[in-house]
């Protein structure tokens, strides 16, 4: 049977509960947490934060807000001081609702507290263009692992735990080892060792909060440090359940968050700057 798509808000929708999301969680907020708040303002079900954009690896909730963030950021009611950090500016704090939401392309931009109106006019945003989609080859990444022969898939899965600094890494196999697909041991400061089970999974929907309890029951007894690597997403079930109080945490990696780690560690995955030529004209006038 196929699965009905959610009906997500339009990306205008976002902006306000972005800025309010902000504001209650202290001005400063991670990715999930960001989500999770407008998630609860706007009263979103699990179907529409799981929606995928396109065929993933994001949502396509955090997708349009990752917009919103930028339409934001332009406005001077969000700064970005360093990737993946998020903060609320004086402006923002003060910041209306009508203000805000002039920042969506196609609206006129109403001037906020700290800029005049001439400065506002000269910022009007764009006539709305269909974006280039940057997931696009996060998707790419992900369907190749996907299509990875097994044997391929645990070279991978073992040569990523390396990188990451785990050490003493075995992969348990096509067998499996009780939902346990590779072990290893990860040091702190030179000093503290833990073994770590790690599970890893090539979904392409979502993993949900029973895949996290089964996981939970097949390292009992053997560590309380575990890893949850998924092609897919996890729904909220599953992130309430891998933190949930009186159990062991379990630490998630998600389709997104994987091409993000295998960007950094370039590993199948190759970022090319291009090269811009320009005149120096006051070399040529010095001369």
């Amino acid at each position: 049977m196929l699965k009905v798509k959610a009906k997500v808000p339009g990306y205008g929708e976002f902006i306000w509960p972005t800025v309010v999301a902000f504001r209650e969680l202290g001005g400063s907020a991670d990715k999930q947490q960001l989500l999770d708040k407008i998630a609860e303002l706007m009263g979103l079900s699990e179907d529409v934060m799981t929606e995928l954009h396109h065929n993933g690896p994001a949502s396509e909730v955090a997708y349009r807000v990752a917009w919103v963030q930028t339409w934001l950021k332009h406005a001077g009611i969000l700064e970005n001081p360093k990737r993946g950090v998020w903060v609320l500016t004086l402006i923002g704090r003060a910041v209306s609702k009508e203000e805000a939401e002039s920042v969506a392309p196609n609206k006129k931009r109403v001037a906020t507290k700290g800029k005049d109106a001439s400065q506002a006019e000269a910022e009007i945003t764009p006539p709305l263009v269909i974006p280039v989609d940057e997931a696009e080859w996060q998707t790419d990444v992900l369907d190749t692992i996907k299509n990875m022969n097994p044997a391929a898939f645990e070279r991978l899965a073992k040569r990523l735990l390396l990188e990451l600094g785990f050490s003493k890494v075995t992969v348990t196999g096509g067998s499996g080892d009780g939902g346990i697909d590779a072990v290893g041991t990860v040091t702190v400061n030179s000093v503290l060792t833990f073994k770590v089970v790690v599970q890893c999974k090539r979904y392409r929907d979502t993993v949900g909060a029973g895949d996290l309890r089964n996981f939970r029951g097949a390292m009992q007894g053997r560590t309380d440090k575990a890893l949850f690597i998924t092609t897919g997403s996890f729904t909220r079930g599953a992130i309430d359940e891998a933190t949930r109080d009186g159990v062991p945490e379990i630490d998630l990696i998600s389709g997104e968050d994987l091409t993000g780690i295998l960007k950094e560690l370039k590993l199948g995955v190759k970022t090319e700057m291009v090269e811009k030529v320009s005149v120096v004209k006051e070399f040529f006038a010095d001369i």
